[in-house]
């Protein structure tokens, strides 16, 4: 009943908005939609250079110093190093307000590599891969700042634009210290797109998520001389996991609890006086996380006791759950309808078909790329550290066919079109999708404080920001 109640109210103050928007507004489009093409080359070359790079969180010195001197010879001022963390920027052109901030990903997932081609061929001594098509984020979302750019100077526009390069949003929360820092205070709207096998721009929530690396410190002995002088570290780990996984019978359906061992041991002769193990906790409200986190520690605790062994944790990263504005979903949604699909050439539809043999039963077929989704208001199971900044300051995102239809993400198939012809058009679409979205808001001042209006409402009155991962620094070191 709440969703249904809210997918009217803010519908009909949508249209008013966008019925008062300036005369001029179909010209300012055109120019943009000019403008934000012209960046395509860029985008390809960007999105190229940080696919080869692959760079993973915290250690993307080259892939953010990239986007940083692209940004800079644009005429963006720009400030490196911000909220503690060395590849963090805040990059800004123009003056006065509104501002309207785009997010920038650009790290890479580690374990994982591919070549651009369409069948399994690894790239040997590469020990990463944009399994998560983070490098056309980075890409796509300076090419809409660039075009952007140039739209306020040519219009001689009132407002800033702003970008924000944001690391290691794969298990290091980047974004989340940015806005703890109050980078985002002043920003009137941010935006944001991910890469996908679909177009939509639904407002879809996220799963709020924390995760730690549990370690168990034992004694080393011989494991068959003298078993009774050790105690293993490898037990203790294992013993919580099987309580870990019993709990999975005992939290909410939407909840998710998952898991690696990162260090059980160098030798089987030898008892582990060290194991590790690094945990995932999700659920759709931050409370929710809390909760079962506290049980998850109780595990811990008594699995150290069983074994004889001692246990601590270090939480890495925590994230908060998207908070949909559906004011600006439905915005986008009509910005992504405006620039259209994707249309591929007879080389690009021979490269799909030649991966999609790789799939098992996908969910969407070749050609759904040229449609965009329809719009909706629904629960998504994976987690990102935009949700903190959706708490800060009314946000908006879309989704975009960077790679062939059926493609999950996190997969080989999703580096092979990350790095090739196929993700650099969906890049290219995001960019044209948010030009158009940021022209609106800069001629459309009923439409942010509408926005607002909706943001406000549905934090509430008495809200006050709380941070999943609490005051820890950012672990720049966690992927090393």
């Amino acid at each position: 009943m709440e969703f249904s109640l809210m997918r009217i109210l803010p519908s009909l103050c949508l249209a008013a908005s966008l019925a008062l928007a300036p005369a001029y507004a179909d010209t300012s489009t055109e120019k943009a939609m000019s403008l934000v093409e012209q960046q395509d080359a860029l985008t390809g070359s960007l999105a190229s250079q940080l696919w080869e790079w692959a760079e993973v969180g915290y250690q993307e010195t080259k892939s953010s110093g990239l986007l940083q001197d692209t940004l800079s010879n644009e005429g963006f001022e720009v400030e490196a190093g911000v909220a503690g963390i060395p590849t963090a920027f805040v990059a800004e052109y123009g003056s006065g307000e509104p501002v309207i901030a785009v997010l920038a990903e650009f790290d890479a997932l580690p374990g994982i590599n591919q070549s651009s081609e369409p069948t399994r061929q690894q790239i040997d001594g590469k020990h990463a891969g944009q399994a998560c098509g983070h490098n056309l984020f980075g890409a796509g979302s300076v090419s809409a700042a660039i075009a952007i750019r140039h739209w306020l100077e040519d219009t001689g526009t009132t407002g800033t634009i702003r970008v924000y390069g944001t690391p290691a949003e794969e298990g290091g929360s980047g974004k989340v210290y940015m806005t703890r820092a109050g980078l985002f205070d002043d920003v009137d709207i941010a935006m944001h797109w991910h890469p996908d096998d679909q177009n939509s721009a639904a407002a879809n929530t996220s799963l709020a998520n924390r995760s730690a690396k549990f370690r168990f410190h034992g004694k080393s002995a011989h494991a068959a001389g003298a078993p009774e002088r050790g105690r293993s570290a490898l037990d203790g780990v294992e013993a919580f996991n099987m309580m870990a996984n019993m709990l999975h019978e005992h939290i909410p359906q939407d909840a998710r609890i998952h898991y690696v061992i990162t260090q059980g041991g160098n030798a089987p002769n030898v008892v582990p006086d060290f194991a590790e193990v690094f945990y995932y906790v999700r659920h759709p409200e931050a409370d929710g996380v809390d909760k079962i986190w506290t049980r998850l520690e109780n595990a811990a605790r008594g699995a150290a006791m069983g074994t004889g062994t001692q246990v601590d944790w270090e939480v890495i990263h925590g994230n908060n759950p998207l908070l949909v504005n559906e004011t600006l979903a439905r915005m986008m949604d009509s910005k992504l309808r405006e620039a259209g699909g994707i249309t591929y050439t007879a080389e690009e539809k021979a490269y799909a078909e030649k991966l999609a043999e790789s799939f098992d039963n996908p969910e969407l077929k070749i050609g759904s790329q040229e449609e965009i989704q329809p719009f909706e208001i629904s629960l998504g199971y994976g987690s990102t550290d935009v949700g903190d900044v959706s708490w800060a300051v009314p946000t908006v995102g879309l989704r975009t066919a960077t790679w062939v239809p059926g493609t999950s993400a996190h997969s080989w198939q999703a580096v092979a079109a990350s790095g090739m012809s196929i993700g650099q058009k969906g890049a290219q679409l995001a960019a044209e999708a948010l030009t158009l979205a940021a022209v609106e808001l800069y001629q459309n001042d009923n439409l942010i404080d509408e926005a607002w209006e909706e943001f406000e409402d549905k934090r509430g009155p008495d809200y006050e920001y709380k941070s999943l991962l609490g005051d820890r620094d950012p672990p720049l070191d966690y992927r090393k």
